[in-house]
């Protein structure tokens, strides 16, 4: 009977113990149940999209990596042109210097031509110290003195007058001086005082010019007329003059007469008429071609200095 009563117990306590374990296994489904209600409620309608927005997005995002490779294939293309332009431009530079090395020719032409401006302002500068009243002036060439009008001679004569002789034998004088630095011969001088350089003087031409009243051959004589008195005074002033000479060993003076062919200004007008009534003292330097042709001018004046027959 005890035995009965004890197993009656032991079935009553293990038909406990199972629904405890069964009402905890649903409280813990219901538990689940709720949760995922409320995560359902969550969520949002809004993060779906329709089918047909999907497959534009996936177009687009298609066409995106082509555009993509596209692009790779435009930046490659222009990284080439970059390279090429970085090789052009580096040629370019190695021109630029090249072009910065001096040229012998070059250089000496440009300092042919502006020594020929300094000894034309010298001349004009010197002048008008001594006569401030004289009509002369540089060419607008900067390759000759032009005495204008009645600066040398009255219209239609070929002579000097007292004040027109002095002015033209302080001009030879002047000459002179200044011709001993840019020619050859035996009175070359090419001392530091000079700073001529290598420049030569090929001819000072002595022209004459008038205006077109008259005949044309009395006209061409009578500037020729000029032009030779013009010299014939600066002879008679220091006949060594003559002995200044070029590269060729000629003397560098000289005398044309170009009558009314040669006009500055228009016949139309009194004034224009004045203009071209002129003597011209023009400087012509010489020009070589060639870097040959200044090596030998360098090579030649070496040797006449080393000899001293240059100062």
């Amino acid at each position: 009977m005890r035995k009965l009563q004890r197993n009656r117990a032991r079935a009553e306590e293990e038909e406990s113990v199972f629904v405890t374990m069964t009402d905890m296994t649903i409280s813990f489904l219901l538990i689940i149940m709720i949760l995922l209600a409320f995560f359902a409620t969550q969520l949002n309608s809004d993060e779906t999209v329709p089918l047909t927005t999907y497959e534009r997005v996936r177009q687009d995002r298609d066409e995106l990596r082509v555009d993509n490779q596209s692009l790779r294939t435009t930046v490659n293309a222009l990284r080439v042109q970059v390279a090429e332009l970085e090789i052009e431009i580096e040629e370019l530079k190695q021109q630029i210097e090249k072009l910065k090395v001096i040229n012998p020719l070059e250089a000496y032409l440009s300092q042919a031509i502006n020594q020929r401006r300094e000894i034309l302002v010298e001349l004009r500068d010197r002048l008008l110290i001594e006569f401030p009243e004289l009509q002369v002036v540089i060419s607008p060439e900067q390759d000759a003195l032009r005495f204008q009008g009645e600066g040398l001679f009255r219209s239609g004569s070929s002579q000097l007058e007292p004040r027109q002789r002095a002015i033209v034998e302080t001009m030879g004088r002047l000459l002179d001086e200044i011709l001993i630095c840019f020619t050859l011969g035996e009175r070359a001088n090419r001392g530091e005082d000079c700073g001529s350089g290598n420049a030569l003087i090929e001819a000072v031409q002595i022209e004459g010019h008038t205006d077109s009243d008259g005949p044309d051959l009395n006209n061409l004589r009578l500037s020729t007329d000029r032009a030779n008195a013009t010299l014939l005074v600066m002879l008679d002033e220091d006949r060594s003059i003559l002995a200044h000479q070029n590269l060729r060993g000629q003397p560098v003076m000289s005398v044309s007469g170009y009558g009314e062919m040669r006009p500055i200004e228009t016949n139309e007008t009194i004034e224009g008429k004045a203009a071209n009534r002129r003597i011209d003292l023009r400087i012509i330097m010489y020009a070589p071609s060639t870097v040959e042709e200044v090596e030998e001018v360098g090579r030649r004046l070496d040797v006449l200095r080393s000899s001293g027959e240059l100062e």
